[in-house]
């Protein structure tokens, strides 16, 4: 019974916010306390939710500080550079602009951090996408299966517990992955290429004079100034940002994607000490010195006195991002009710032991490949930890009982997270869905196929160079 109502929670949610006939924070909380209800369990719904809150506290102090910290840098100008960087790869040319996401996020990815990955994606492409009147669903969409794979590195979270839970070492599993991790990259600057083409054709190419030309019609535009340091009612023409113009190339540049060359929250005498501060932050989230939450804290607060002394300047900081805290803090706490709930009543037990028992006496000597596609269903219904240290155990035990290796088990754990990158449960999606204005219902109708077929690449370049 519980096996069936946990599938139906989920079946629900998915499909009312896919309709758009919920919003996410408000699925997240009702229709878990709904079920609860039904499950005859309304009395313990307060002790789930605060369990569930107890986990994921953590991880919301995380993103709000992270959310705060890259939001100064951003205001700043540290990534101004890679912004124009990108722009002269991508010019007007959409197909450029979508691979150029693809890149960019693989690139950030490498920080371990989906949140930081997200902020800086979209922060640098955004005004692109919106300029070029492009689907901002390809950009949410390719980012989030690009940081996917690249999800999969040792100190990206899922490698370390499917270590930690079979008892193996990380490095066993991961570096022989290396392999089938670069089919699924491949894989997404492929899909990037297509969907590139693909948005060229609907809006058609553009040369970068032709996208700079202005138009007859003057019109207000709320333009994106700093990608996070609050947006900025500027009167523009189809031709460029306000703001004082510049000279050649870097001009037509900055005025293209929408960052004002002359914000007065630029410090470019601060530069290289921001640019170390970050570096020294990304090490110390590696090197686990501090717990992320505390990093990001003290980086925020140190980001925000060096580069703006006055208490003005940074309450002023702190408003500007509000909105972008706010909204992913109160879905990581509303997703909190729906991980509670699932976990509470056991749900989340019963449908992994239904799933399990489900496997085919004959699959066996094939638990390898079973678990590879678990994998993907499984690490998007749930959590990593329920998966990797609640699931895995059992699938590792079943396939030892045909001779399959923990570590080949371990391995194809790895399989989904293109996928996983996507659920409902992730808090980091809501970072991406949140600055890239997209409703959460559509970027999922869009990224799942994509993110699937991503995640089967990987699947079968692993088992065809004999990995898994």
């Amino acid at each position: 019974m519980l096996t069936v109502l946990g599938f139906a929670m989920i079946a629900t949610f998915l499909v009312l916010i896919m309709m758009k006939k919920m919003s996410p924070i408000a699925a997240l909380v009702l229709i878990p306390a709904l079920f609860c209800v039904i499950v005859g369990q309304g009395a313990q719904l307060g002790d789930y939710v605060i369990d569930g809150v107890g986990t994921l506290a953590p991880t919301a102090a995380m993103l709000m500080f992270a959310i705060v910290y890259f939001g100064v840098m951003i205001d700043v100008g540290l990534f101004d550079p890679i912004v124009r960087g990108i722009l002269r790869f991508c010019k007007a040319d959409p197909m450029r602009v979508v691979v150029g996401t693809a890149l960019l996020a693989a690139v950030v990815s490498l920080d371990g951090d989906g949140s930081t990955t997200f902020m800086i994606t979209v922060s640098a492409m955004y005004p692109l996408y919106k300029r070029l009147k492009m689907s901002l669903v390809v950009m949410t969409g390719v980012a989030a299966t690009a940081n996917g794979v690249m999800n999969t590195l040792p100190w990206g979270g899922p490698t370390a517990r499917a270590a930690t839970a079979l008892k193996v070492d990380a490095g066993d599993v991961f570096v022989p992955m290396i392999p089938a991790l670069a089919a699924g990259l491949v894989c997404v600057l492929v899909l990037a290429f297509v969907l590139g083409l693909r948005e060229r054709r609907r809006v058609g190419y553009l040369s970068l004079e032709k996208a700079l030309e202005p138009e007859h019609e003057t019109e207000t535009e709320t333009v994106l100034v700093g990608a996070g340091g609050g947006r900025v009612p500027q009167t523009e023409t189809a031709g460029g940002a306000g703001g004082a113009p510049a000279d050649g190339d870097e001009a037509e540049d900055e005025r293209l994607q929408g960052l004002d060359p002359n914000r007065p929250t630029l410090r470019p005498k601060l530069y290289w000490f921001n640019a170390g501060l970050t570096l020294l932050l990304l090490a110390a989230m590696i090197m686990e010195l501090l717990p992320i939450p505390v990093l990001f804290l003290l980086g925020a607060a140190l980001a925000l006195t060096v580069n703006f002394p006055s208490m003005a300047d940074q309450k002023a900081r702190i408003a500007a991002h509000a909105d972008n805290v706010l909204n992913v803090s109160g879905m990581v706490f509303a997703a909190a009710v729906f991980t509670g709930v699932l976990t509470g009543t056991g749900m989340v037990e019963h449908m992994a032991d239904w799933l399990v028992g489900a496997v085919p006496e004959g699959m066996g000597p094939h638990m390898a490949l079973v678990t590879g596609l678990l994998s993907l269903p499984l690490t998007y219904f749930m959590s990593n930890d329920g998966f990797y240290f609640g699931v895995l155990p059992v699938l590792a035990e079943a396939g030892a009982a045909h001779g399959v290796s923990p570590l080949e088990i371990a391995r194809a754990s790895l399989v989904g997270q293109a996928l996983h990158m996507s659920s409902p449960l992730v808090p980091a999606v809501y970072v991406l869905v949140g600055m890239a204005r997209v409703e959460f219902g559509d970027h999922t109708r869009f990224t799942v196929k994509w993110a699937a077929l991503t995640s089967l690449v990987v699947l079968a370049a692993g088992l065809l160079f004999g990995i898994i």
